[in-house]
């Protein structure tokens, strides 16, 4: 399968930036209400980093984004906590970490979330990284598991502190990506 191709021929893809945060925003705005809004700071922050290998999808005009998907290269059991930056140092790199995923409404059910997780994938595999991991919210977790990814306990004290910024029902979940690209 073509992941390029899976997308709506109406949305086109890009590298997120520091100039979309105002889109992102937006989007985050739509999808989540005042539950879990984080600052356009932070996410100023978090894509001007080195690290991230966040992809945003826009209408035909190429300029309103209509979903996003912010992830980094991190390491396993890591947590960013809510409203927090990205904390990097010289060992990320070795998981793929999906931070916050949005599709506005006007735009779901048309498989772009899992287009964009593809995506996501795909330059996991070009790296060599071998596993995904993210917090799931929002009641999320069984369409996660759909997508590969198994609840896993973290043990480090200040990563479950973490966890805990996004309410008591958040979950860490993680996913071999050997097993979901061959899924795909």
């Amino acid at each position: 399968m073509s992941l390029i191709n899976t997308r709506p021929s109406s949305l086109r893809l890009h590298r997120l930036t520091p100039a979309d945060v105002s889109g992102l925003h937006h989007v985050q705005i739509a999808c989540y209400g005042d539950g879990f809004l984080e600052s356009t700071d932070v996410f100023t922050r978090r894509l001007a980093s080195e690290h991230q290998c966040s992809v945003g999808l826009t209408g035909a005009d190429g300029k309103t984004l209509q979903a996003y998907a912010v992830a980094y290269w991190s390491v396993p059991g890591k947590v960013t906590p809510l409203h927090g930056d990205f904390d990097l140092s010289e060992e990320d790199g070795h998981v793929l970490y999906v931070h916050d995923m949005c599709v506005h409404p006007l735009h779901s059910g048309k498989g772009i979330a899992r287009h964009m997780l593809q995506l996501l994938f795909a330059q996991a595999h070009e790296r060599g990284v071998m596993q995904a991991a993210l917090v799931s919210v929002q009641g999320s977790q069984a369409y996660w598991e759909r997508q590969g990814f198994r609840q896993v306990v973290l043990v480090d004290p200040v990563q479950r502190k973490n966890l805990l910024t996004y309410g008591d029902a958040a979950v860490y979940m993680v996913a071999s990506l050997a097993a979901a690209w061959q899924g795909w």
